[in-house]
């Protein structure tokens, strides 16, 4: 059963900006409102590199060999 959701202390401007947004698609407040929060809930979270290099790190992994030894060792086998 779809749920009501319920926003208190929308600031006039935003209420009009929104208002002017459903009219541009065609659709009404409630419409534009739900569009945008399917939207929302559909959006993956973003990651930076930053991010992941810290997560990697943080799993304190074992190093292994680098890049440059690796193909070191291949184009010594040739």
């Amino acid at each position: 059963m779809p749920a009501s959701l319920s926003i208190k202390n929308v600031p006039d401007a935003v209420v009009e900006r929104l208002r002017a947004r459903a009219a541009r698609n065609r659709r009404s407040l409630q419409g534009e409102l739900l569009d945008l929060i399917e939207r929302a809930a559909d959006e993956l979270p973003t990651i930076s590199a930053r991010d992941v290099y810290e997560r990697i790190r943080k799993l304190k992994l074992p190093t292994g060999e680098s890049s440059a030894d690796i193909i070191r060792e291949m184009r010594d086998v040739r």
